[in-house]
């Protein structure tokens, strides 16, 4: 494992629907320090992320942009960060759970989808990892559905223990 890949909203900050405004950013309790050890361990990061509010017509790129900007100043730099701005009806290879955001992770980052690890909150976020052939942890919230739950193959309470599997993965393959 030499990657994590993070869903955004709903995994490492609290889910406000088609957020463009960086002031209402609030990271989920213990993203911070998740991420400090990811980065302490030498593990390179990134943030996968559907924004389906740009194809609404609900958000602009320059407000997902300022939002992920915003994501960064409260938990550090990610090695990168991508968003898909399409929505569900558009047949794209990006949107999760198509692999292509995280197959593009794992080249930006020069790694092999085999050497990322997603973690997420709803099923899409896993179906993405898998498809693409990256390992998952999956962190429900109250939106989780249970059938997401259950097709999950890591299933984990909090961000800090989806960590602690990717740390150990990590460990595994040195």
């Amino acid at each position: 494992m030499r990657a994590v890949l993070f869903d955004r909203d709903g995994t490492l900050v609290h889910d406000v629907p088609y957020n463009g405004d960086p002031a209402l950013v609030r990271p989920v309790e213990g993203a911070a320090e998740a991420l400090r050890r990811v980065r302490a361990a030498g593990l390179a990061t990134a943030v996968v992320t559907n924004q389906s509010g740009i194809a609404r017509g609900l958000l602009t790129p320059e407000r997902v942009d300022a939002v992920n900007a915003r994501v960064q100043e409260l938990l550090g730099p990610f090695d990168a960060v991508l968003h898909c701005p399409h929505g569900p009806a558009d047949g794209c290879a990006c949107r999760k759970p198509e692999p292509g955001m995280v197959l593009a992770a794992a080249r930006r980052l020069g790694v092999s989808p085999a050497e990322c690890l997603l973690v997420g909150d709803i099923g899409a976020d896993v179906e993405a990892a898998l498809a693409a052939g990256a390992r998952a942890v999956l962190v429900p919230t109250p939106v989780t559905r249970q059938e997401e739950v259950a097709a999950a193959p890591v299933v984990v309470p909090s961000l800090a223990e989806a960590v602690e599997v990717a740390l150990a993965a990590a460990r595994e393959r040195s």
